[in-house]
Formats: C-alpha cells, structure tokens, sequence
C-alpha cells in the first residue's frame, strides 16, 4: 500500500459512449462496456461501466469497484510506474460473469481524470474529497436504469477497502454488501512503520545490513512518525539512504502532508463498527501480501462480526499477494489467483442474476 501520492452534486448529465457489445438473443439487452463522466466539485471523472446481458426491464445488482493508494487507475493499474496488473478489470469480469454490472473510475490524479480541480494547489486535496468522489460515483451508478438500488455493492483494493467502509456510511440507500480486498486495517502510518520494520528484519536475515542497524532505524521511524503525528519536524539524519527514500513522500512531502494526516487519522475498525448491521461483508488476506500481513486483520474481523455483518468474512488465501497474485506470478501478470476468484464469488453469490 505505497502512500500517493479521491455527497456533492453529481453532473447526472454525465455522458455515456458505448464502446462494446454483442448481439442480444430476442427479450436480451446485450452485453456493454460504456465510457462514462460525472462531475464532482469541477472536476470530470472518467469511468468504465460494464453492463452483462440481460433481460429487458430487468434491474441488476451493481458494484462500485474502488481502486488502492497511490495513482491507481480504474482498472487498477499504475501505467506510469510501469504497473499493470488490471486488478479491478479483472475483478469487473469476476463479477460481470455473474450478472453483476460494474463501475470503476479514474480517482483524482489517475488515468483520464488527472488532478482535475486540485491542478493548481495539489496539496490541498486530503481524503474527504476522495471519499466525496467515491460517493458521487456510488450515486452516479445508482442511477442507471439497469441498477437496482436494493442490491447496491462496493469492492474496494487495498486502500481502497478504507475508502468502501467511508463511503457505506456516506451514502443512501447503504450497499447490500462490501467486498474489502485485502485491505487497509489500521491507521495509514502505522502500516508504514509495519512494513519499514519487516523491510529491515529480512535485510538483517539476509546480512545485508546488522540486527543493530535494522534496530536503530526502526526505532528512528517510529520517531518521525510520532513526531510527523505531533506536528513536528521529522528528522532523518542517521537512517538508511533506503529508508529515507522510503519515508520522504509520506513525511516529508509538503504536496502529501494534508492528505497522510487525514488517512492516518482513520482507523478502519472504528468506521467498521457503524456498518448496517446485515450487511454482507468479504474480506481477504494473503499469506504472501506483504503490504496489510496477516497479523493486523484481526480487530477490523471481529469488528465486522460484532456490527452484525453477515457473509464470508474473512478468507484467508495461501500463497496470494497484495495484487491478488498467485504465487510465482509476475506484478504485471493479469491473473487472479482461484482462491480469490472463489472468494468472491462466493461473497457476490447472493446478488447474482
């Protein structure tokens, strides 16, 4: 979960350009893949929305796919940073498959949407707008004629999973259901300070570095960040050029600093315990994904059990990573492994068409 570094009135104007069909059977809407735009607070954001065939008139359950941190496009991609590995496309074909239609959008400083509004002043943009963002595409899909608003659902990636426990609380009618894949479950630095600690054990197993040396630099991030938490200067003298580079856009970049104070304000499990109770609730874990490990789910899980959620819960996937890779897949591989694949179908089973 690299940092990035997304309910406004909603253009309902919004355009629609179909950019795939097939040919429908009599009675049959076919299959589509249609561009889509809305408009929130000045800024058009793109999107994709996937419509499986069906019957005239029907109404089908829809599922706003939400993107990870950083510059992640709709489809789940980073082009810039040479990452393609098409998670949310692939996610949309998931459910697509089972009568389920899609949204998935360019979220600020992505794909065709860009910095929109923020152009000027970047560093003014924190986590409401794009939670706002998110909410006004849950709104936009919400009102397409083939959408039934009963079987409204959200799947969100990686950060992406903080921002479908916001957005369930912000909008209305409350989804049906959340698919939180492999998610953010505690506070945005605190992962960080999780992931620099496992970055220096494996550098001290592999002798690259000593035990002493891995000790001192952890000991030294958890000091700028309880001093970036504090609102203090943060100092790097004595870190690893490694671990510098790592911190320097998350704590000491005046463009991100609005938006890290207002992520790590959050706690996912605390936003858990306002869910709708009933509402049917997937979240995954691999036990190769070295971004959320395994050892920090727990209290989001028993959260979500104790608000009355119902549904898989939590599925654990052996050997899956953060990009819901199976193991021995590249990054840029466009591939879920089955065990996610069945996850969520699993979780969608009840909603499909």
């Amino acid at each position: 979960m690299r940092v990035w570094r997304a309910a406004a009135a909603v253009a309902m104007g919004a355009g629609l350009v179909a950019c795939g069909s097939s040919r429908p059977s009599p009675g049959m809407v076919a299959v589509a893949e249609q561009s889509v735009r809305f408009t929130v607070d000045g800024t058009t954001t793109y999107g994709t929305l996937d419509i499986p065939a069906h019957r005239g008139g029907q109404r089908l359950a829809a599922a706003l796919l939400l993107a990870g941190s950083g510059p992640t496009d709709r489809n789940g991609d980073q082009a810039a940073a040479g990452l393609e590995p098409h998670i949310l496309q692939l996610i949309a074909g998931v459910l697509g498959r089972m009568g389920i239609m899609t949204l998935r959008f360019d979220k600020y400083f992505s794909g065709q949407t860009g910095a929109g509004a923020f152009a000027r002043h970047p560093s003014s943009i924190d986590l409401a707008a794009f939670v706002k963002q998110a909410g006004a595409a849950y709104n936009f899909l919400r009102a397409q004629p083939a959408a039934d608003p009963r079987r409204m659902l959200v799947a969100g990636h990686s950060e992406g999973g903080m921002y479908a426990l916001l957005v369930a609380e912000s909008v209305s009618p409350r989804p049906a259901g959340l698919a939180l894949i492999e998610p953010q479950d505690e506070r945005f630095l605190s992962l960080i300070q999780l992931q620099t600690d496992e970055q220096l054990d494996a550098m001290a197993t592999q002798d690259s570095i000593t035990a002493v040396t891995a000790r001192q630099n952890g000991q030294a991030v958890r000091q700028a960040i309880a001093d970036f938490r504090a609102g203090w200067p943060v100092v790097t003298d004595g870190m690893l050029p490694s671990v510098v580079s790592l911190l320097t856009p998350i704590l000491l970049s005046h463009v991100n600093a609005a938006y890290v104070r207002s992520d790590d304000a959050v706690y996912p499990p605390g936003i858990a315990a306002r869910l709708q109770p009933g509402t049917r609730v997937l979240v995954t874990e691999g036990t190769a994904d070295q971004n959320v490990p395994l050892s920090t789910i727990t209290p989001l899980v028993r959260t979500l059990a104790a608000a009355g959620t119902t549904g898989p819960g939590l599925r654990t996937l052996s050997g899956v990573n953060h990009l819901l890779h199976p193991s021995g897949a590249a990054n840029d591989d466009q591939v879920l492994a089955p065990s996610a694949v069945t996850a969520l179908r699993s979780w969608a089973r009840p909603f499909s068409s």
